[in-house]
């Protein structure tokens, strides 16, 4: 691990019809960054939000806003995702356009580039890439939909990414994306994973989240007295 454990809350699984007292909520709660679930239907089937719904909840945090575009052209949305209020655009290494025109854009845009990989795609796809980006992406879970279960078989892949990382002398943080949670987020950060994006597990508990948020970095760190309060 290069840091300690970053809760980045995902609010695909808060509730839309209050999305900016959601991250509010999370916020308070001490999360550590906002992730922004961005899908066209067409790179995955299912279709969440756009710029305007970015920058409609922007005022509600001071916190990092990471949008993570799953979608087949990011080159047509990076800027319209920066001027919404990203800090940080991930885009995925699957997608259409090419990955040094993607990060170039995100660059001219002046925000900071993500590149994400699909837990079917070669940890290889990503490798040329790892100097150029802020951070790198693993999803556990194949993208469209949130509260599926954590994919076990892509934790090699991301232990071999990290040990790549190392090897290079790159200050790069590891995401991970997909079924967090406390029976999960240990393997995940004990395998490299430093920034842990997580959805249901924390907006599936009501009120306040500070408790959910401290367990989850207490299961992060291995305490095996980690309890949901």
């Amino acid at each position: 691990m290069t840091g300690d454990p970053h809760i980045s809350a995902s609010i695909l699984n808060a509730d839309f019809g209050q999305l900016g007292a959601e991250v509010r909520r999370a916020s308070d709660g001490g999360v550590d960054s906002i992730h922004l679930d961005v899908m066209d239907g067409h790179f995955v089937d299912n279709l969440t939000m756009g710029p305007v719904v970015v920058a409609a909840v922007r005022p509600a945090t001071d916190l990092p806003f990471h949008s993570h575009l799953m979608i087949s052209n990011p080159l047509a949305y990076v800027e319209r995702f920066a001027d919404a209020g990203s800090d940080l655009v991930i885009f995925h290494v699957e997608a259409d356009d090419d990955p040094s025109e993607v990060i170039e854009a995100i660059e001219r845009a002046g925000k900071r580039p993500g590149i994400a990989l699909n837990p079917g795609t070669g940890a290889e796809a990503v490798l040329p890439y790892l100097e150029r980006v802020a951070m790198l992406l693993v999803m556990t879970v194949y993208p469209g939909w949130g509260g599926q279960p954590f994919i076990e078989g892509v934790v090699h892949k991301l232990s071999a990414l990290a040990a790549e990382i190392r090897h290079r002398g790159i200050d790069l943080p590891i995401g991970v994306d997909g079924g967090v949670s406390l029976g999960t987020i240990g393997q995940a950060y004990a395998a490299g994973a430093e920034v842990l994006v997580t959805g249901s597990a924390l907006y599936g508990t009501s009120g306040d989240l500070a408790p959910a948020v401290a367990g989850l970095r207490d299961a992060a760190r291995g305490r095996t007295d980690a309890e949901w309060t």
